[in-house]
């Protein structure tokens, strides 16, 4: 075991001189009286390792010993992850005592004497291989597929696989032979290092399949697709907590995964607090039992939120190999980079735009392709979205943290400061914001065979119809109502009509919370018909009124249950009101 002193000490920065050969990224433990403090080698030169501690380095002085461990920061998977809160070291919280966290004190993020029923899926004979399932026990309602660890190299075949039964995440449940004849013993657990991918899968062309989020500015503007990724960058207010609550709710995915990487305190307490309470509207059960929240709050040190992240990702990779659809959401990356330019800046390293490391878009997209739709080796499918948010300072959306992600993200929500201003929620901007997964021919192929045929030609009518709806607003602010034609007004107030019914939403409604694909369809393809048609008015205060009175319609048809008394009630309504002022058009 190699070993060293610390030879100096610059905050969470520490440099420790060793005495035989260590590993970039190997985990070290700094004695600090009792107290053993976790630390990752991020540098190299000579018998010179910088580590970076994961705790707060207070009292510790040059000439305290370290102990290194010859592996790198893992985690521990296994059945009893869902549910957990856990830190960014995958400490279960919950086992911690006191207020505060205490230096040195790590807690099993599993729980090994808890009996799990287990049912064998492999029999004695079988070729398996790394990721290969050989049993399955229930976590909650969902499969928790007990796997070939994977580290194994090879091809093995199975000796023997224990009976359908209770065990222990420690019992013995299969016995593997490789080419050679060794015998090798298998548990439910198994360890994996947090910044090497998981590839228990075949590389093939991935199908471009539309995620469904229940959120229609997403769903009917910008979609984005399973195992894709997309951010939401915006200013402090704008809703992105609860934006990211709403995909939790509705989006078409098995399992949460919640990296709370440096939010405030207050704000996590939020989640540990409402997500135990929430309501899961796809089992009628309790969302946390399909949710792992990984925290690390912005006042915590700051090389455990950078590595809360890595730590998220593993799990959801974990989970994705069972072949589940898992969605990741991490808020702030801003504060997982901020941590990074630290202990860059600690480093003297050459520094980037905003003294962010100069390789700053590298790691950012290095991490975002790790998420994706893959394809088992057993031919099954399972799939990694991911959606970070990002917190600029002062809504500065040029910042190097959201330019970076600009470049590995293909879907780009910017939340605007004038819409959550002016409560038009989610404040996601429409002109802005884009998916880049519209300009993939095989993701137009889906569309329009499993939506629309004319569905992308719609959503870029009504793109180009607020943009046009924009400069509509400016004119008129400039010239006033009575200085432009009545037909900036009717074009404005088009524009308003989608806004309104179709971009906003109310999140605390039981109905309006979340859309179904095919009642978006109905509503999109209602208001193309009706902001297409011409209408008839003398006055810019006609204008006004009658659209106003067709938004708020269409508003009630938002909140009745879709092809409901009530639904059909206001779309007899709204017919009536279109009569009034639609101009017949030439045959």
């Amino acid at each position: 075991m190699t070993r060293g002193k610390v030879s100096g000490i610059i905050a969470n920065l520490v440099i420790i001189e060793v005495d035989g050969p260590v590993s970039q990224n190997e985990i070290c433990f700094i004695r600090l009286g009792e107290t053993r403090l976790m630390a990752e080698v991020i540098k190299m030169m000579g018998q010179k390792a910088f580590v970076q501690v994961f705790e707060s380095t207070r009292n510790l002085r040059v000439g305290d010993t370290a102990e290194f461990t010859g592996h790198m920061l893992e985690v521990t998977l296994g059945p009893g992850i869902l549910s957990k809160n856990y830190d960014g070291l995958q400490n279960d919280l919950d086992k911690m005592e006191g207020v505060f966290l205490k230096r040195g004190e790590y807690t099993n993020p599993l729980e090994d004497d808890s009996k799990w029923d287990f049912k064998p899926l492999a029999k004695a004979g079988d070729l398996v291989e790394a990721g290969s399932w050989l049993g399955e026990v229930k976590e909650n309602w969902i499969a928790h597929k007990i796997m070939v660890p994977f580290k194994f190299q090879g091809k093995y075949t199975v000796v023997s696989v224990a009976a359908e039964g209770q065990y222990t995440i420690n019992d013995e449940i299969a016995v593997l032979k490789d080419r050679d004849g060794n015998t090798r013993k298998v548990t439910m657990v198994q360890k994996w290092p947090v910044k090497l991918a998981i590839k228990a899968f075949k590389e093939k062309p991935r199908p471009f399949k539309m995620m469904e989020t229940g959120i229609r500015c997403i769903d009917s503007l910008n979609p984005i697709v399973e195992g894709g990724t997309g951010f939401t960058p915006g200013p402090f207010g704008t809703g992105k907590t609860v934006l990211q609550h709403a995909l939790s709710k509705h989006a078409e995915a098995d399992m949460i995964v919640v990296a709370a990487c440096g939010e405030r305190a207050n704000e996590v307490v939020e989640i540990f607090t409402e997500f135990p309470e929430l309501e899961d509207p796809r089992t009628g059960r309790k969302l946390i039992e399909r949710t792992t929240i990984i925290a690390n709050t912005s006042n915590m040190p700051v090389a455990a939120r950078e590595a809360s992240v890595y730590t998220a990702m593993t799990i959801a990779e974990y989970y994705r190999s069972m072949g589940l659809k898992i969605l990741l959401l991490a808020d702030s990356t801003s504060r997982w980079a901020q941590a990074l330019r630290e202990m860059s800046n600690r480093m003297e390293e050459l520094p980037g735009q905003d003294a962010y490391p100069m390789d700053l878009p590298a790691i950012i997209s290095n991490f975002y392709a790790r998420a994706g739709y893959v394809y088992l080796k057993n031919g099954s499918t399972g799939s990694i979205t991911f959606i970070g948010a990002v917190s600029p300072a002062g809504g500065n959306l040029k910042e190097p943290v959201t330019e970076s992600t600009k470049k590995a993200a293909r879907c780009f929500y910017a939340l605007s400061q004038q819409r959550a201003d002016s409560k038009r929620y989610p404040a996601v901007d429409p002109i802005d914001s884009y998916s880049k997964y519209l300009e993939y021919d095989e993701f137009i192929e889906y569309l329009k065979n499993n939506i629309s045929e004319n569905w992308l030609d719609q959503l870029l009518y009504f793109k180009n119809l607020l943009i046009r709806g924009k400069e509509a607003h400016e004119q008129i602010n400039i010239l006033g109502d009575d200085g432009v034609p009545i037909d900036y007004h009717i074009r404005y107030w088009k524009s308003e009509v989608f806004d309104y019914v179709i971009l906003q939403q109310d999140a605390f409604d039981p109905v309006d919370s979340s859309t179904p694909i095919k009642r978006q369809k109905y509503m999109v393809e209602m208001i193309y018909d009706l902001v297409r048609d011409e209408y008839s008015f003398e006055t810019f205060e006609e204008v006004n009124e009658y659209f106003r009175k067709v938004i708020n319609v269409l508003k009630q048809m938002n909140y009745s249950a879709f092809e409901s008394e009530d639904f059909k009630k206001f779309e007899k309504q709204l017919k009536q009101i279109l009569e009034e002022r639609r101009v017949e058009q030439p045959a």
